[in-house]
Order: C-alpha cells, then sequence, then structure tokens
C-alpha cells in the first residue's frame, strides 16, 4: 500500500471545540510515521489545480473559497475556513487524485488521509465540515484519464450527499453509500437510485442506529458487493469514514474496529476480483482519536 499524507493538514484550524480538529491529522502523522518506519512509501501529496477542481464545483463556488484565503471565515453552522483553509482543501484533493492514478497505474492499494474532508460538499455548496469534494474530484480526474466505470464506496456513517449529488445523472460512475438512516443530512433513502441515464446507478444502503459488525458485513455482501460484481468497474474508491465506530461521539453505530476491518477485506476481495486491486481509500470522518488511529492501522493491515 503507499500512503499520501502531510503534516501540513494540521494547519486548517476551525475554531476550538469543533469534532473536525486538527489532533485528527496529528493522527494521520503519527500513522504515516509508523507506516514509514516499518518500510512503507508514504507519498508527499501537491495542490490540485483550478482545472481538476472546476471538473466538480462551480466557478462561482471555487472563486468566493478561494477568496476566504487568508481569512477566518463561518460558511455554516458546521463548516468554517481557516486562513490557511483554502491552500489545504487543494492539498487534500490534490493528495486524493495522486493517490486514485498511483492505484489505476500500479495496481497498489493507496490511502490519502486528508483533511478537510469532502463527501458531503456539493458541486456549489460547502457543508458538513467539507469544502471540495476530494473523491468526487479524483473519480473526475479518472474520467478525464480515460476510464469509463468508476465505483465510488462511501462508508461514512454520514451519506455521502455531495458525492451522489456530482454523479447522480452520470453511468460512468457507480455511487453506493451505506449510512445510519434517518440521520443528518437527510439524504440516502434507498429510493434514491439516479435520474436520467444515471438511473440505477447509485444505490443507498441506510441502516438504523444500532446496527454494528454483522449488519454491516451483511449489507457488504449481500448488497455493495453484487452491484459492484454488476457493474465491472474499473478502479474503486472508498470514502472510508470511520465515524460509525462506537466510540465515534458523532453518530449513533456500534461498529468496532474488526467490524471495519472486515468491510475492508470484502472490498478488497471485490477489488482483487473486478479491477487488478485499483483501490483507493480516501478519510473522510472519524471523530474519536483513538478509534481512528485503529481503524487507519487496520485498513493498512488489509491492504497491505
Amino acid at each position: 500500500m503507499r500512503l499520501f499524507a502531510s503534516d501540513r493538514f494540521e494547519e486548517h484550524t476551525p475554531p476550538p471545540g469543533h469534532p473536525e480538529r486538527p489532533e485528527r491529522a496529528e493522527v494521520f502523522t503519527a500513522v504515516a510515521q509508523a507506516f514509514r518506519d516499518k518500510g512503507g512509501v508514504v507519498s508527499e501529496p501537491r495542490l490540485a489545480t483550478h482545472d481538476e477542481l472546476v471538473r466538480i464545483h462551480a466557478p462561482a463556488y471555487l472563486a468566493d473559497i478561494a477568496a476566504r484565503a487568508g481569512r477566518a471565515t463561518m460558511i455554516d453552522d458546521d463548516t468554517f475556513t481557516s486562513p490557511e483553509t483554502h491552500e489545504i482543501a487543494c492539498l487534500a484533493a490534490g493528495a486524493t487524485i495522486d493517490a486514485a492514478r498511483h492505484a489505476v497505474r500500479t495496481g497498489e492499494p493507496a490511502m490519502a488521509m486528508v483533511r478537510p474532508p469532502g463527501h458531503h460538499a456539493e458541486p456549489d455548496k460547502a457543508m458538513g465540515f467539507c469544502l471540495y469534494n476530494n473523491i468526487a474530484i479524483a473519480a473526475a480526474a479518472l474520467r478525464a484519464d480515460g476510464l469509463t466505470r468508476i465505483a465510488i464506496v462511501d462508508i461514512d456513517v454520514h451519506h455521502g450527499n455531495g458525492t451522489q449529488a456530482a454523479f447522480y445523472a452520470d453511468p460512468s460512475v457507480l455511487f453506493i453509500s451505506t449510512q445510519q438512516f434517518p440521520y443528518w443530512p437527510g439524504t440516502g433513502s434507498a429510493a434514491e437510485q439516479g435520474t436520467g441515464e444515471g438511473k440505477g446507478f447509485t444505490l443507498n444502503v441506510p441502516l438504523p442506529a444500532g446496527t454494528g459488525d454483522v449488519g454491516y458485513e451483511l449489507a457488504y455482501s449481500t448488497q455493495v458487493v453484487p452491484v459492484l460484481e454488476d457493474f465491472k468497474p474499473e478502479a474503486i474508491l472508498v470514502s472510508a469514514g470511520f465515524d460509525a465506530h462506537d466510540l465515534d461521539p458523532l453518530a449513533g453505530m456500534t461498529m468496532t474496529t474488526q467490524g471495519y476491518r472486515r468491510v475492508m477485506e470484502i472490498l478488497d476481495d471485490a477489488a482483487v476480483d473486478l479491477c487488478g486491486r485499483r483501490i483507493a481509500l480516501i478519510t473522510e470522518g472519524g471523530y474519536h482519536l483513538g478509534a481512528l488511529r485503529q481503524c487507519l492501522e487496520a485498513a493498512i493491515g488489509v491492504f497491505s
């Protein structure tokens, strides 16, 4: 496995007490260093370009976020910028693109450990701690590279509304999401299946609060994997949110680290069978620092 990480992700600083705090990036840095100490390769990210961002986000929206550089601002009740945020968000998107491309070009799994997260960011709207939709931007980069079938699997406890919105009418990107439902942001019902040519290329698997390891394994084995098999993706991108963990303060699931490991084993097996192990993980949520580290280490163990 190749990691894409930087201690610069600590520079994005929402107000004190915010769940998406710089200490999350300190966990990324510690995990990356431990991986490097064992002989693993950690690549330094680069900034995404405007041309890469605009494949997903509206020009006016990009201009608004860029104009906030150098200032601390409030976008909504949950989403903030600090003076460094615009550059760090570009770094997160760049790391995600490079992780996805590495997996496609080499067949070696990759993981981008980045913040701010991205899957709630819609083409013209920031929300849910997210500014740029990292995984959507990476999928768009792979399409620009010539891929025609890309699967995105979102394992975060919250629905990836922004990623769904980006590809809702697009049959070249299969979007699959498991999430606590009903729960914030309110989207992600089973009835949301895509529109137009994209009809049938969105699969939402809403799960009730309290769903634990057994329920997650059943959902991935019996619902997610068969849809992946039918789609036959050329690459799989994973929105790797670890906030369904039973220690996480922001949701009501009862997943354990071992349960997350099992989900990742299922996805790894699917990637081996379907696309030559061309799979990349991108961090999303996960707000209990100990559980976050455990899950990242579990992912490295599965995909290394």
